[in-house]
């Protein structure tokens, strides 16, 4: 068990624990650092940062995974340290969690097509306050007997390249690097191996200011894991890490913690953000 995640998502985008939960399971299971990463979303930040000052040993860093637009692939930017109070970053992620809002509408409509009917009113209790995803169509279809796993429904359904998917509005990779760093931000790729090219990739986002490199992540095999860390090291980005928690199948998904990342990625990061004079949130 590592005591460092950071990345993990809460109820305000598509996690099942709310700010405050995974604050509490984090002390439980011993970890140090976490960063809550939620979709489009910086809400669930200030709660878990209310929640941690009860344990003074628990360091949470501000952050959100912002999905970009790339022809084939997927490419998700974490934006570590971030002014999550600033104006700018908050109206484009309204934007975004809008543009979330009418592809859920567009996938219902699609889904009905295949005589699978779930309700808009229903996604919306799942979500909740949180930023409507697509795993919420997966627990409404979840629920009714339609799929018998989330997996099912993203594998048959509504996963990139399934009938019932539909695109939503994005930015570009560079553009999204450039919105961190705008927000006082550290720009780092997630979960890399959802793209093709990936060195291409990572050579244009450094030069646009990307600083890491999402190495550690949950189900990366140690040699997917080696030839990240050969590429973090080659354009001298921070290799991080996390679990990716979702909280939505605990039969299969890597809990808190579960990835193994080291300390020294979360220390590197931490000094970077210091040397850049980011504000530490609950240093």
């Amino acid at each position: 068990m590592s005591k460092v995640d950071l990345h993990i998502h809460s109820t305000a985008s598509d996690g099942r624990l709310s700010p405050a939960d995974i604050v509490h399971k984090a002390v439980k299971l011993g970890l140090t650092i976490i960063a809550i990463a939620d979709h489009d979303s910086v809400d669930g930040i200030a709660p878990a940062l209310v929640a941690a000052q009860a344990f003074p040993r628990l360091k949470v860093i501000p952050c959100v995974e912002i999905s970009t637009d790339v022809p084939h692939g997927e490419v998700h930017v974490l934006g570590y340290f971030i002014d999550y109070t600033d104006h700018k970053l908050m109206a484009i992620l309204d934007r975004l969690r809008n543009s979330r809002k009418l592809r859920a509408h567009r996938m219902i409509a699609k889904l009905g097509r295949f005589g699978i009917h779930i309700e808009w009113q229903r996604v919306q209790e799942i979500a909740g306050s949180g930023s409507i995803g697509r795993p919420h169509l997966a627990q409404a279809m979840l629920e009714k007997g339609y799929v018998a796993s989330l997996k099912e429904a993203f594998t048959k359904y509504i996963g990139r390249g399934a009938p019932a998917y539909v695109e939503r509005e994005k930015m570009t990779q560079v553009e999204v690097v450039e919105l961190v760093l705008r927000a006082n931000g550290l720009p780092v790729l997630a979960h890399p191996l959802t793209t093709d090219d990936l060195e291409i990739r990572v050579n244009e986002l450094k030069a646009a200011g990307l600083v890491g490199l999402e190495a550690y992540y949950d189900g990366y095999t140690i040699n997917e894991i080696s030839e990240l860390l050969s590429l973090a090291n080659k354009y001298n980005l921070i290799a991080t890490g996390g679990s990716d928690y979702h909280g939505l199948d605990t039969g299969t998904e890597t809990m808190i913690g579960g990835a193994d990342v080291p300390m020294e990625s979360a220390k590197r990061l931490i000094a970077l953000a210091e040397r850049q004079g980011l504000k530490l949130a609950n240093p």
